[in-house]
């Protein structure tokens, strides 16, 4: 004889049956906290590539910086370090004396041809001020997406909230029809509520690790442009004053 065969297949169980038994609101909130996650993930690995060849082209340049004989020599080897924020400010600072050098000789009528190009105080301050502005620049081209960032780190575990307080609700006003209450009725509406705040957790705790890592290597950046500028500004005033 044989044994009888179901007529269907069990309910699905963990998670994914959970979503399932999802209502249109609660589907909504996954789905937000999903493209979340995504953009997120993609920042955190493009900011965390870029930044690893930053911190390898910087260390190359700054050797071939200090080892070159002639400024204009490292102008035209700038673009082989063009992913380092410092051949930002090379060539603003490089730009800016090259100006005052034109602009010193064109004063002095070109006289003296042979002698030694000096600059003033102004001059100086004006390379200063180059190197001040392409720093500011480019801090804030690594500081772009940051923000991003930061958003999904505070406002996705808040929207997980959202979801899990209306999934509450909901699960009590059913239980408020029934006319026997029990753990075993309000229990898969809870549950199914609960996931909303597990999915904001999951987009959020990545993007605060990353943003704080993140936020802590670009500070070390721009320390490595501060110290560069000095560097670039003590061998102007060596050669030019």
């Amino acid at each position: 004889m044989q044994a009888d065969l179901p007529l269907a297949g069990p309910a699905p169980a963990g998670f994914m049956g959970l979503v399932a038994r999802m209502g249109a609101f609660a589907l909504t909130i996954l789905v937000i906290l999903l493209g979340f996650s995504l953009l997120s993930w993609t920042i955190i690995l493009r900011k965390y590539l870029t930044l690893r060849e930053i911190e390898s082209q910087s260390r190359a340049f700054v050797a071939f910086f200090r080892k070159s004989p002639r400024l204009s020599e490292v102008n035209t080897y700038c673009e082989h370090y063009r992913h380092t924020p410092l051949t930002g400010l090379f060539a603003a600072g490089y730009q800016e004396l090259n100006a005052q050098l034109q602009s010193l000789g064109e004063k002095r009528g070109g006289a003296n041809p042979g002698g030694h190009p000096v600059l003033n105080d102004r001059g100086l301050e004006a390379i200063q001020r180059a190197l001040q502005r392409a720093s500011a620049a480019e801090a804030s081209i690594l500081e772009r997406s940051m923000s991003w960032l930061a958003s999904t780190a505070t406002v996705t575990p808040f929207i997980g909230l959202l979801g899990t307080v209306v999934g509450i609700i909901n699960a009590f006003q059913g239980l408020g029809m029934e006319k026997t209450a029990s753990i075993q009725a309000v229990a898969p509406g809870i549950a199914e509520a609960l996931v909303a705040t597990a999915a904001g957790l999951f987009a959020a705790i990545p993007a605060v690790l990353a943003y704080n890592q993140f936020v802590h290597r670009i500070r070390e950046v721009a320390a490595e442009m501060d110290d560069f500028a000095a560097e670039f500004m003590s061998l102007v005033e060596r050669s030019f004053s």
